[in-house]
C-alpha cells in the first residue's frame, strides 16, 4: 500500500494535481513520522492506521469549521477525506455491526455500561474495518432500551 501511495505521488506530479500532490504529500510525511517515532516496518495495517488517523482529524476539523461558518475550507477537507479514503478497505456496514452487536449480546448477557468495554472488544475482533463511533453508538441504543 506504501508504495501505491507513493506512485500515486508521482503521478499527481506528472499530471499537475496540486491538490492531490499536496494530500499524498501530508499523508507521506505522517507515515515517514510513525515509521521514525515506532521504529515500525511500514505493513499495511500500519498504513491503514495512519490514514484512519488523518481522516479523523481531518473529519473533527471539518465539524469545527462548519460551525465556524468557513465552508469553503470544510469542501476542501472533505475533498482530502475522499482522497485518504480511497486508501482504506471498505467499512463495514451498519447492519454487519449491528449483526456482529446482536451476536455479542446474546454471548456476553450485558446488563449496564459498564459491559461497554467488553461488547466493544467483542464487536471490533469480529469485524476487521469498522468505524468505533458507530460500534459504540449501536451498543449505547441496546444497553439504554
Amino acid at each position: 500500500m506504501f508504495d501505491k501511495i507513493n506512485s500515486d505521488l508521482v503521478n499527481a506530479m506528472k499530471t499537475g494535481d496540486k491538490f492531490t500532490l499536496s494530500v499524498l504529500r501530508m499523508l507521506k510525511s505522517a507515515l515517514q513520522l510513525e515509521k521514525i517515532n515506532n521504529k515500525k516496518e511500514m505493513t499495511d495495517d500500519v498504513v491503514i492506521n495512519v490514514i484512519k488517523k488523518q481522516v479523523k482529524q481531518r473529519h473533527d476539523s471539518c465539524e469545527e469549521y462548519l460551525k465556524l461558518g468557513k465552508e469553503e475550507v470544510a469542501n476542501d477537507l472533505q475533498k482530502e477525506i475522499a482522497i485518504l479514503s480511497a486508501y482504506l478497505p471498505e467499512e463495514a456496514s451498519i447492519e454487519e455491526i449491528t449483526k456482529v452487536v446482536d451476536e455479542a449480546f446474546k454471548e456476553l448477557n450485558p446488563t449496564s455500561m459498564k459491559d461497554m468495554g467488553s461488547l466493544m472488544k467483542y464487536v471490533t475482533s469480529k469485524l476487521s474495518n469498522v468505524d468505533n463511533s458507530k460500534v459504540s453508538n449501536i451498543i449505547k441504543e441496546r444497553l439504554v432500551k
